[in-house]
């Protein structure tokens, strides 16, 4: 048996390279990690033999996802979506239900199954990937779209339903007088855990973290996150409710708080690495020699429940109101199986309601609906197109609305992104007097900003089609307000096709994708933090009493140069995460001794740029000037401040020293 630690580095390396592979491929790295899990498990080459020690591990990345989405599904907007979760949800788990106990009557000359083990598959079927679903949409900027708000509230609900499935469940293979006490008692736990989680969380969520916000220190903050997020999930899974219910419940109250966007950063690395070894581990259960074997009838339950559940999402879409494209979004979204599927077939084998080798067959299925699941909602949109009449007339509807908005103007501002961001910058062209027009995605924000007579309206600035519609030939300038590098380089790749001497400004958090950003067509890159320490600095030289004209000409010195100054910074122990990248540009300062082999040199004469590495200042007699001439001879006791990647300025600090 291998050990834990050989067991993680087992993992990390697979994890790795799968979606290095996959990433090349420009493929989801979803599908990297499952296809890893099924090439790694005890069925394949049997490298990690035995997956049940991961589990428990594994289930906390669903955990930490459905933190992140309750963080984007704020109290209100719940309520707002009471109809998709109690309508669309509940529907579609019912009619899912339904439509496979009929199924299993009208398959019964073929294959015998009472009708107590097709309700208890039906429910199993009924469940959908929130793991690989939410991730995909949110990498996909779905989330606020119509389909992508039915597809979460249906998930949410699917989560709620899990509970009286299991008793369900149990009692077909028990005693069935006891099922509708065992239902009732279930209902009413779910009403009373959310009324009492939600009632008492509101009123103290908010209050308990502005008191560890004012401690100011980000390790007790990071505790109480993870005791939050933990604690919750740990009270549901008490109440006989999911733990990632507890863990949506939790986001949800965070997101009442203003640490909603500090939370969301905080959180994203345990749910990235912890939904990786989910995913890992889910493949890990596909047995390859079982799909050879039968391979018709994994095939058959693979087509069979993905057309059948498609054809169910697809049809209750439409009667609540959604257009024929949406309809088919929300299909091909909740398609696919999901894991408390498995929890539900679990249980199924245990109660003995289906033979052993039909459940290999269906969890075969299920798992191969799950890889499939990535390439359907990549397609969507193409599909949604061929197949719904009128989906280009809703798309030239929203279009045609669009182009109205900027077909009088002219030499107008495009703003991608009507978040405070954009809002801003739209006052500030106001105030001079310049058009614009902004495209935004939320519902929420283009009502209300709409009805205040403001220029946005309802457009993914990704889609070479809103583009055109506002005005980009007529235009005389882009900004991306954005704080997503992928999202910024989709459209900066449409304005390079369409306008490609149009400038474009974007907006990202940090210095670290400004080159990826000016490569692929940015004009300028404003990043917040160098932005951020641009006006710090000038405040502090103002108020120690440099004039404000000389200020003013260092700040505009400083952008000019592109914030190449500033871009580098010196690294101390609280900065571990940086030094994992080697190119990243670092300062060093270097004191030159007496028998340093610099003395008397010219900094021409070292070379130092060939070696990568520039000599942004010198510090002699305590007096520090900035941008040395290349002429400029070192002398003993000189400091020499050092800019580039890691490697490099070890050579420069080697070549200076003599060593």
């Amino acid at each position: 048996m291998i050990s834990p630690l050989e067991l993680t580095l087992i993992l990390l390396l697979a994890a790795a390279l799968g979606v290095v592979l996959f990433r090349f491929l420009r493929l989801p790295p979803t599908l990297g990690y499952l296809v890893v899990g099924v090439i790694i498990g005890p069925h394949a080459f049997g490298v990690v033999g035995d997956s049940e020690r991961m589990q428990y591990l594994a289930e906390f990345g669903v955990v930490f996802l459905m933190f992140s989405i309750g963080i984007e599904f704020s109290l209100p907007k719940l309520k707002a979506m009471r109809r998709v979760v109690l309508g669309l949800g509940v529907s579609q788990v019912v009619l899912t239900i339904l439509a496979s106990v009929l199924a299993g009557f009208a398959i019964n000359w073929w294959y015998p199954l009472s009708w107590q083990a097709s309700l208890a598959l039906g429910g199993a079927l009924a469940m959908s990937s929130t793991a690989i679903v939410s991730k995909l949409l949110s990498e996909r900027l779905e989330l606020e779209s119509e389909h992508g708000r039915n597809i979460m509230g249906v998930l949410l609900f699917q989560d709620l339903a899990v509970v009286p499935l299991l008793i369900l469940i149990s009692a077909l293979g028990g005693n069935p007088k006891a099922l509708l006490v065992a239902l009732g008692l279930a209902a009413l736990k779910i009403t009373g855990a959310l009324a009492l989680l939600l009632w008492v969380g509101q009123r103290l969520v908010g209050r308990w973290f502005h008191v560890v916000a004012a401690r100011r220190s980000q390790e007790l903050f990071m505790l109480n996150l993870l005791l939050l997020t933990l604690g919750m999930a740990y009270l549901t899974d008490l109440l006989g409710l999911s733990m990632a219910l507890g863990a949506f419940i939790a986001g949800m109250l965070i997101a009442e708080t203003p640490f909603r966007h500090q939370v969301e950063d905080d959180v994203k690395p345990f749910r990235d690495v912890l939904l990786g070894l989910f995913f890992i581990t889910t493949g890990m259960l596909l047995d390859p020699h079982l799909v050879a074997r039968q391979w018709l009838l994994v095939l058959a339950l693979l087509i069979g429940p993905v057309a059948l559940k498609f054809c169910v999402i697809a049809g209750l879409t439409r009667l609540f109101g959604s257009s024929p494209g949406v309809a088919i979004r929300t299909g091909l979204g909740l398609a696919q199986a999901g894991e408390f599927g498995f929890v539900l077939l679990n249980m199924i084998r245990g109660q003995g309601l289906v033979e052993p080798a039909l459940i290999q067959a269906i969890l075969a299925s299920m798992l191969l609906s799950m890889l499939l699941a990535p390439f359907l909602i990549q397609n969507a949109d193409r599909i949604a197109l061929r197949f719904a009449s009128n989906e280009w007339m809703l798309q030239a509807l929203q279009m045609t609305k669009i182009a109205s908005q900027s077909m009088k103007t002219a030499g107008h501002v495009i703003i991608c992104g009507y978040g405070r961001c954009g809002q801003n910058l739209a006052r500030l062209l106001e105030q001079e007097d310049i058009a614009y027009i902004a495209l935004e995605l939320d519902p929420d924000i283009v009502l209300a900003a709409a009805s205040a007579g403001e220029s946005v309206v309802f457009g993914d600035a990704a889609r070479r089609e809103a583009l055109v519609a506002a005005g980009i030939h007529r235009a005389a300038g882009v900004v991306v307000t954005y704080d997503s590098t992928p999202a910024a380089l989709k459209v900066l790749a449409n304005v390079h096709d369409l306008e490609p001497t149009l400038p474009v400004v974007v907006r990202t958090v940090d210095d670290s994708d400004i080159e990826k950003l000016l490569a692929a067509g940015a004009t300028e890159v404003v990043p917040e933090i160098v932005e951020g320490s641009l006006m710090l600095a000038s405040h502090a030289l103002v108020l120690v009493g440099v004039p404000m004209r000389r200020v003013l000409r260092r700040i505009e010195e400083a952008r000019n140069a592109r914030y190449g100054l500033l871009r580098g910074y010196f690294r101390g122990t609280g900065d571990e995460d940086d030094t994992a990248d080697h190119e990243q540009v670092r300062l060093q300062s270097v004191p030159l001794g007496q028998r340093a082999a610099a003395i008397g040199r010219t900094i021409a004469e070292l070379q130092l740029g060939k070696l990568g590495v520039a000599v942004t200042a010198i510090r002699r007699r305590g007096i520090r000037g900035l941008e040395p001439d290349v002429a400029t001879r070192l002398i003993a006791d000189d400091i020499v401040v050092l800019s580039g990647p890691s490697e490099a300025l070890a050579d420069a600090e080697a070549r200076l020293l003599g060593e």
